[in-house]
């Protein structure tokens, strides 16, 4: 019962540290920066290699291979490829007050445009940034980040499902400003007077 709860209280704290992304964001247009293209335009492939950096809006994807499909509505998918040493990431503003970011590192990332779900396999972090400060942090072989039902879900396997025994996932969550910052002392008169 005390597991419950506490998982209860991790998972609606989890739900808290969430914001919705840059809703401006997916009306603008794509640009990617490239030192190779391959195209296939019957299937609407494109493959580009050499430091990609695809910009649209305030999301800002980097990986050494990028593969982008679209659909024939207009919306893409894109994958994003590690190499040694170089892992794909990906970082975008959140809508609401303040400085907000969420950014996230992992040896593949799938983002599906359409859906707005970002899903980051091997060796996957996902951090919350308010302020340039991080706010939480979660690490995982697995975790799927749905910007739009402000969720996200961490599995211990990089195939996206958990299994006895496969290993952990870690989360850190900082405490809130608002704790860490002290109240202002109060000004008491004197005795007698």
């Amino acid at each position: 019962m005390k597991m419950n709860k506490l998982m209860l209280s991790a998972a609606l704290l989890l739900t808290a540290c969430v914001a919705h992304a840059e809703k401006a964001d997916s009306s603008k247009p794509t640009q990617i920066d490239f030192d190779q293209l391959d195209a296939d335009d019957v299937k609407q492939i494109k493959t580009f290699t050499g430091n990609v950096v695809l910009t649209r809006g305030t999301l800002l994807m980097k990986s050494p291979k990028a593969v982008v499909t679209e659909d024939p509505e207009g919306y893409q998918f894109v994958v994003l490829h590690s190499a040694p040493g170089v892992q794909a990431t990906f970082r975008q503003k959140l809508d609401g007050a303040g400085d907000q970011w969420v950014e996230g590192q992992a040896d593949r990332i799938e983002y599906d445009n359409k859906t707005e779900l970002v899903k980051l396999y091997a060796k996957a972090r996902i951090k919350k940034l308010e302020g340039g400060k991080p706010a939480s942090q979660v690490d995982g072989e697995f975790i799927s980040y749905d910007s739009r039902k402000e969720f996200f879900a961490v599995k211990n396997t990089s195939s996206g499902e958990t299994k006895p025994g496969a290993g952990r996932s870690t989360m850190v969550i900082q405490p809130s400003s608002k704790l860490a910052t002290p109240p202002a002392p109060t000004t008491q008169p004197a005795p007698g007077k």
